[in-house]
């Protein structure tokens, strides 16, 4: 079991560096910051944690920058999004925001992508969101053709592009492992069609996840592809709830931090730390 944990990188918490620091040093596998470029202020879309928005949706460091910041300092932590909107960000662009921070990482990052839920957000993109994952499908796929050729085109009904140049590549190969977040009913063919893992969220999806491993399991087979590891957020502190998701074929369990000061973070960080064993 891989144990990591997840925390909104905001302007008035402990800085993406620090909190990288910090995990390495415990003992932690990785460290996944999610993503919300801005939150409209007309709050159409209901937040799916259904409670008032929190504050920290609002305040996030860029991703990649909070990745690049992580990195920095530490030798062995891998760092992801968890999830980064690829429907609000342009294909090209990145491709090369992917390739850069994992070459310069020596191949620590992992991609968490999703589809999102804000549709106000989306909409400012220019995404509709009733066509969000059509789109991100096409966005991956052209992104798999810039890092692995030198001269990449793609053509599909929402990304054109003819022959380009585009370095770096990345470091991993044949480049950092896609996780896809979601627990939808299609979901499961969206990793195996384009995805290296997939990355639920625990309290949404808990009672029919061993389930969906299993038909993860069944297709995989199906398709012809070998074990697809499984990463799910929000996981309790607790040895039970660990070995529950063990049993359940969990690959990495991610422990989610509130976006606060150093002197409440590190010591929630040790206690995460103590419960896995680490």
């Amino acid at each position: 079991m891989k144990f990591g944990v997840q925390m909104f990188p905001t302007d008035y918490a402990i800085p993406p560096h620090e909190l990288a620091k910090a995990c390495e040093d415990l003992g932690f596998e990785s460290l996944f910051f999610p993503e919300h470029t801005h939150i409209p202020t007309s709050r159409r879309t209901p937040w799916p944690g259904g409670a008032p928005l929190p504050m920290e949706y609002s305040h996030t460091h860029d991703p990649f920058v909070a990745s690049a910041a992580a990195f920095a300092v530490t030798k062995t932590l891998k760092v992801g999004t968890g999830i980064c909107l690829v429907m609000e960000r342009d294909p090209i662009t990145l491709a090369k925001e992917v390739a850069s921070v994992d070459f310069l990482s020596g191949g620590r990052f992992l991609f968490g992508i999703g589809g999102g839920w804000n549709e106000e957000e989306m909409e400012n993109h220019g995404t509709k969101p009733t066509l969000r994952w059509k789109i991100l499908r096409e966005r991956i796929l052209a992104m798999k053709e810039i890092w692995t050729k030198d001269e990449a085109e793609y053509h599909g009904k929402f990304v054109n592009f003819d022959p380009i140049w585009s370095w770096p590549k990345p470091a991993a190969k044949p480049h950092p492992p896609i996780l896809v977040g979601g627990a939808g009913p299609r979901t499961i063919d969206r990793v195996i069609e384009y995805g290296d893992g997939w990355m639920p969220i625990g309290g949404r999806s808990g009672a029919v996840l061993g389930q969906m491993i299993a038909e993860l399991r069944e297709k995989a087979k199906a398709a012809g592809r070998g074990d697809i590891p499984v990463s799910v957020f929000g996981v309790p502190p607790s040895k039970e709830a660990i070995e529950n998701y063990a049993s359940m074929g969990v690959e990495r369990c991610l422990f989610g931090l509130r976006p606060e000061t150093a002197d409440k973070v590190i010591p929630a960080l040790k206690h995460y730390a103590e419960a896995a064993g680490l």
